[in-house]
């Protein structure tokens, strides 16, 4: 697996053992895209397994950025490849529900990506709405199966876009706390 974009472009990241399903090369790219110019912002990647998508931000310029992994079998792969970022990523080992409830400090963009047999995304998702995670502007990112749309609107959070890729989907959301 590869860093798509930025200054750490090209550079190769381990794969942890165990279940994993590492988003898509392309996926990363346009997702990426879409977010813009991380600059100065604040990133949480949640199920972040290899830590992948935290380098991604951190190759665009965040400037902080929290990674959140409750697998011990991933637990030595994401220290090894968060090593490889410019800048610190702080990285937390337990299960995300814990991660939200806990967390007091907010982000810019908070990024989703659940295991796709992970039945509560969507609780999770409002969870996160309703946390001190969120300020007025977070971006919320949730990567889930095509087949596993929203069933109810969530408060403070309005649906910017979705974007497909193969058979997995990508929201974007943005709080109006």
């Amino acid at each position: 697996m590869r860093i798509t974009g930025g200054s750490l472009c090209g550079r190769q990241v381990a794969v942890p053992g165990g279940v994993i399903r590492p988003a898509m090369d392309r996926m990363r790219e346009s997702v990426f895209a879409a977010l813009g110019d991380l600059t100065g912002c604040s990133f949480l990647d949640i199920f972040s397994g290899s830590g992948i998508i935290a380098l991604e931000a951190a190759s665009r310029g965040a400037s902080f950025i929290e990674a959140v992994e409750n697998d011990p079998l991933k637990r030595k792969t994401l220290l090894q490849n968060a090593a490889l970022s410019p800048i610190r990523i702080q990285c937390r080992f337990m299960s995300a529900e814990l991660y939200v409830r806990r967390g007091k400090r907010s982000f810019d963009v908070i990024f989703c990506d659940p295991p796709f047999s992970y039945e509560y995304k969507w609780v999770l998702v409002k969870a996160i709405a309703d946390s001190a995670l969120m300020k007025s502007g977070t971006r919320v990112l949730i990567h889930r199966p095509s087949e596993d749309f929203l069933y109810y609107a969530i408060d403070n959070l309005t649906l910017e876009r979705s974007k497909k890729y193969g058979r997995s989907v990508v929201d974007f959301f943005i709080s109006s706390c």
